[in-house]
């Protein structure tokens, strides 16, 4: 992110930081004096939190703590199965992620919105109502989604159809198993379901960069059956479940760990293509398989005639993806200057497939929107 002019662009600071502990008052506390004291002393105009699942009985106590401690701000956040901040991560372990930002000429519009009052996708007055501004406007907006209560496609539908011409980014809230279990803050409120969101408008300008960190392996494949939307039944005549045991008999021993426990699927992106190479594809989570069937579900909509690859997921790949991309921004955005600050969102599903003997065990992990 950064000034969208010159002006102010001196006074515009981020800062991030990251604490660990068992106490949710002491680990707080210690990133809020963090951040201020980068700050200067400054009071915040933004603080973007993420704290771990571990403190899921004391959720409710964030927002105080926090905005107590900094003086105030508009606060973002949600829970998390792992946070990053100040250049560490921390995903089996009690801590507290906190970004801070001084945004001058920069408004701030907090949204949240649920299934039931998310405008539907043409409801164009909807829409300008939930973000407060009219299209011309071009808000940049971070998003962060219950991933067990909003129907996300839907959600990116509308403000795409409304606001084309903005960058909308964010991750799904994660940390929790089953809907409720979540933690959504905006301000002094913490919501249990829907989505909370803010939008910048003014002297900011909000640039994205998408590293999808996977590789692929095998070939690209024909989607022949489909069920229900999301559950692919058959890819060049056979159940995908087989295709995947015969890409493990066929792979080294770093792939074969890859494969039961870091696998995704590539959805092509242009159907005019007859050639496919990394990063044709748009990556999507595994969800599950049927080891009946042999079927997977898809953490995105399928249609019989599309064309898909498996991939696979490590730190390896994810690292030179993002370097790769990082320095294609840079490089493309050369006579800018720096961004004043960044928030990086990452994910990872883990799913057991059951490609050899075994029960099948599939539970999504999705890390959090982290910075």
């Amino acid at each position: 992110m950064r000034p969208r002019s010159g002006r102010d662009g001196d006074d515009v600071k981020w800062t991030s930081t990251l604490s660990e502990g068992d106490r949710l008052d002491v680990v707080v506390g210690a990133a809020v004096d963090a951040v201020m004291r980068s700050l200067d002393g400054s009071r915040p105009d933004l603080l973007v939190a993420f704290v771990s699942s571990h403190f899921a009985d004391e959720y409710d106590r964030v927002p105080a703590l926090v905005r107590g401690a900094a003086g105030g701000g508009l606060l973002l956040g949600c829970s998390a199965g792992g946070v990053i901040g100040g250049g560490s991560e921390v995903e089996s372990a009690p801590a507290f992620s906190l970004t801070a930002a001084t945004l001058p000429g920069v408004d701030l519009t907090p949204i949240y919105v649920n299934a039931q009052t998310m405008p539907e996708r043409d409801d164009r007055a909807g829409w300008e109502a939930l973000l407060r501004c009219a299209p011309d406007d071009a808000p940049s907006v971070v998003l962060l989604p219950d991933p067990f209560s909003v129907p996300v496609d839907r959600l990116l539908q509308g403000l795409d159809s409304r606001f084309p011409d903005s960058r909308k980014v964010g991750g799904l809230a994660s940390g929790a198993e089953r809907a409720g279990e979540n933690a959504l803050f905006l301000g002094d409120r913490i919501h249990a379901d829907g989505l909370v969101g803010v939008a910048l408008q003014g002297n900011v300008r909000v640039d994205s960069v998408v590293a999808q960190g996977c590789r692929p392996i095998g070939h690209p494949l024909f989607v022949t059956r489909v069920r229900d939307h999301h559950v692919l039944v058959e890819v060049d005549g056979r159940p995908p479940v087989d295709v995947i045991r015969e890409l493990f008999e066929q792979a080294d021993a770093r792939d074969r760990g890859l494969l039961q426990s870091a696998l995704s699927i590539g959805i092509e992106m242009r159907p005019d293509l007859s050639e496919y190479r990394r990063g044709d594809f748009l990556i999507r989570n595994v969800a599950g398989a049927d080891p009946r069937t042999g079927a997977l579900t898809i953490g995105a909509p399928l249609h019989e005639g599309l064309v898909v690859q498996f991939h696979l997921r490590d730190a390896q790949t994810s690292a030179e993806d993002l370097e790769e991309r990082l320095a294609r921004y840079q490089s493309e955005r050369g006579g800018m200057g720096p961004p004043h600050g960044a928030l990086l969102f990452s994910w990872m599903v883990r799913v057991a497939i059951p490609i050899m003997n075994g029960s099948l065990r599939a539970r999504p992990e999705l890390n959090p929107p982290v910075q």
